[in-house]
């Protein structure tokens, strides 16, 4: 890939995130090799797209809520029509969009894949203030990925992530709900892609251990859960003669990243 000629554009899925659009734009733009930022407001209430549009991203609007995998996919969509023909395809950089000031953060998901060292990037988040939860859908999902790839990742559940326009190909169609992140993972480790997971100093809005948070980590485990099994049904894994090489899986510097490639 000649990097001099590769941009990013950001896919931020985003429902009633007026207060925090605007501040993750702004920081967005900041990351190197950005050129286009893509907020989908996916049935917001409140003036998210307003918001997103005064900060300077381009806006696209989901009337009713369709949910994160519809956004991503709405969002991927719009970047490819605004790719230049003749050019390589942007890589895309899905964001969160409650990361806020802290977005820029992200900026070091970007090399691996521009200098291809990687398919796909993960962020793999500090301990957030205020979380609550005991790491039961995290577990879930991290069991899953492993038992059908030999992968064992820190964070499943991240939605911070770059990637080629080929590893996007290659977890579509993307899973419905909360499992869209899991079902990715193993999708594009299946396809035989490479991915990182790369330390990022990020912060957001954090679920509580309120009952809204208890309705949300249910939602979680039900979406991961139907993604996971409908792989399973396809028979979707990395037969074991292919297996990541646990000896891979070592620190590379600068990022303290964890490789991954099925070979």
């Amino acid at each position: 890939m000649n990097s001099s000629r590769v941009h990013v554009a950001v896919v931020i899925p985003a429902k009633d995130e007026v207060d925090l659009i605007a501040s993750t734009v702004r920081s967005a733009r900041a990351i190197p090799h950005v050129d286009l930022i893509v907020v989908v407001d996916d049935g917001s209430t409140d003036d998210t797209q307003s918001a997103a549009r005064a900060a300077g991203a381009t806006v696209v609007r989901h009337p009713v809520n369709r949910g994160k995998a519809s956004a991503l996919e709405t969002g991927s969509s719009v970047v490819a029509m605004r790719d230049a023909e003749g050019r390589q395809p942007r890589l895309l950089m899905f964001i969160d969009a409650d990361l806020g000031e802290t977005a820029v953060q992200t900026a070091p998901l970007v090399d691996p894949v521009l200098h291809g060292e990687a398919d796909c990037t993960i962020a793999v988040l500090p301990k957030q203030s205020g979380a609550g939860g005991h790491g039961l859908v995290t577990g879930m999902a991290r069991r899953a990925i492993s038992t059908m790839t030999g992968w064992s990742p820190m964070q499943p559940l991240s939605g911070q992530r770059c990637m080629t326009r080929e590893a996007y190909e290659a977890a579509k169609p993307l899973a419905r709900g909360w499992g869209v992140e899991t079902a990715m993972t193993i999708d594009m480790l299946v396809a035989g892609m490479t991915l990182l997971e790369v330390p990022c100093d990020l912060q957001h809005r954090p679920t509580g251990n309120d009952f809204s948070g208890q309705l949300h980590r249910a939602a979680q485990y039900r979406d991961v859960s139907l993604a996971v099994n409908l792989r399973r049904l396809r028979g979707v894994r990395i037969p074991s003669h292919l297996r990541v090489d646990p000896s891979s899986q070592r620190p590379a510097e600068p990022f303290n990243a964890y490789r991954v490639r099925a070979v």
